[in-house]
């Protein structure tokens, strides 16, 4: 039996597919109403529907922390496990004060799909706590970090549950977790995190892993409309650790990074920017805030440019509906998860843009924090040649599997990376049957 989305059957209300798209910035409801798509064109039946629009685990955790004026803080802590059918549950711990449990589901999923995806041997997770970090002291951080750690330690294990960074995090806060899990276990357990110092059994090639990945399934879809690598011109939206990182390589592979921007401001420069000095000037200053090598623009601006490759790689839900027309870029490497909404999908398809969805574009960091994870399990360390070959090989393996399937169903990159991610992960769960 398939499904029909719109009717209930045996009793069970589907979710009505058009309503999610009155709300873009629903996280969890954008995620889903590309699932459905993807779950209707694979025929799904309606028991596996049911299995993997649910996570399997939430848990929601009160964080005390003794603050540095000796007062008691309660902060708000979450972690969600979305799907373990492959593996272990992957995903990151983000400290924000806009984390919600329906945006932590929704990354989950995403985490969930993208794993499928690459085809690695994880499932998908996410985490977070509800907190200013740029307001707190580092002993603040570390207290936060610890004792949510122990609030979730219940879900975590090297064979249950390995999270990562994410924003406001880094690989101090993986070593902070991974000593308290330790002290818990008592014995070390490096392989219960992944982007750790690289002292700490962390991988070579991890931090520019998912910028890496950007660059790789660029230089593929370039390839795809006929447009040379050398001289492409791209605008990259987001100058963090994966925009950076991607503009960096593009660069070097002889790409005209025209404009970049971060949280402070835009700049471009239609000769092409030296990122070289983009990278010193955001390092010494902490931003591309007084940037002098280019000329100041709007982010919309710079959203709207006409490009070759546009990178959004900073924040969920830049291009909507109502900006989506003026998107004037061939490609869209969708650098940062959710960049996207689902209302604009349908505007960029119209246009003929070219997008590289995020679950395949950037899954160059989880892809290298699976590498992390097997060489801490094996006690043996890669050279980061090695690690970047291995990468290269997946994630241009992946793109041409879901091209593929594009071409076969006649669907966009997005729908077709949902409906491989779907069918990796339904038939996990068929071939393991339900445990009764």
């Amino acid at each position: 039996m398939t499904i029909d989305l719109r009717t209930p059957s045996h009793g069970v209300v589907m979710p009505d597919k058009d309503r999610r798209f009155t709300d873009e910035e629903h996280p969890f409801e954008a995620m889903m109403s590309r699932f459905d798509r993807a779950a209707e064109l694979l025929g799904l039946s309606e028991g596996m529907y049911r299995v993997l629009r649910m996570p399997e685990k939430q848990l929601i955790v009160a964080v005390p922390v003794l603050m540095d004026n000796g007062e008691i803080q309660v902060f708000e802590g979450f972690r969600v496990l979305y799907n373990t059918s492959r593996g272990p549950a992957k995903g990151g711990i983000r400290f924000d004060m806009q984390v919600t449990l329906e945006e932590v589901k929704a990354l989950a999923a995403w985490m969930t799909w993208k794993c499928a995806v690459v085809n690695i041997p994880f499932g998908g997770a996410k985490g977070g706590v509800r907190c200013d970090p740029l307001g707190m002291s580092i002993g603040e951080l570390e207290r936060l970090t610890r004792r949510y750690t122990a609030g979730i330690i219940g879900f975590l294990g090297p064979d249950s549950d390995v999270p990562a960074p994410d924003v406001n995090t880094n690989e101090r806060v993986m070593a902070w977790i991974m000593d308290t899990y330790s002290m818990h276990a008592r014995h070390t357990v490096t392989a219960v995190v992944t982007g750790k110092p690289v002292a700490m059994g962390g991988s070579l090639g991890r931090r520019e892993a998912t910028g890496r990945g950007c660059m790789l399934v660029t230089k593929e879809a370039l390839a795809q409309i006929g447009r040379p690598v050398h001289g492409a011109t791209v605008a990259v939206q987001g100058f963090g650790n994966v925009g950076s990182v991607a503009a960096d390589l593009l660069c070097r592979e002889g790409c005209s990074i025209v404009a970049i921007g971060d949280r402070t401001s835009a700049y471009y420069n239609p000769r092409g920017i030296n990122i070289t000095s983009a990278l010193a000037h955001a390092a010494r200053t902490g931003s591309l805030a007084g940037f002098p090598d280019a000329e100041t623009i709007g982010h919309e601006e710079l959203l709207a440019l006409d490009v070759d490759v546009l990178v959004p790689a900073a924040l969920e839900n830049v291009i909507t509906r109502k900006n989506a027309a003026q998107i004037r870029a061939k490609i869209v490497c969708e650098g940062a998860n959710g960049p996207t909404s689902a209302g604009a999908d349908k505007i960029l398809d119209e246009k003929g843009v070219f997008v590289i969805p995020d679950i395949l574009a950037n899954a160059g960091g989880v892809t290298v924090s699976y590498f992390e994870w097997v060489q801490d399990r094996a006690g043996y360390f890669w050279a980061e040649d090695v690690v970047n070959d291995r990468l290269g090989e997946i994630m241009i393996r992946s793109f041409h599997d879901v091209l593929k399937l594009a071409r076969e169903h006649q669907v966009n990159l997005r729908t077709a990376s949902y409906m491989l991610a779907i069918e990796r992960v339904s038939t996990m769960h068929q071939l393991r049957g339900v445990y009764a």
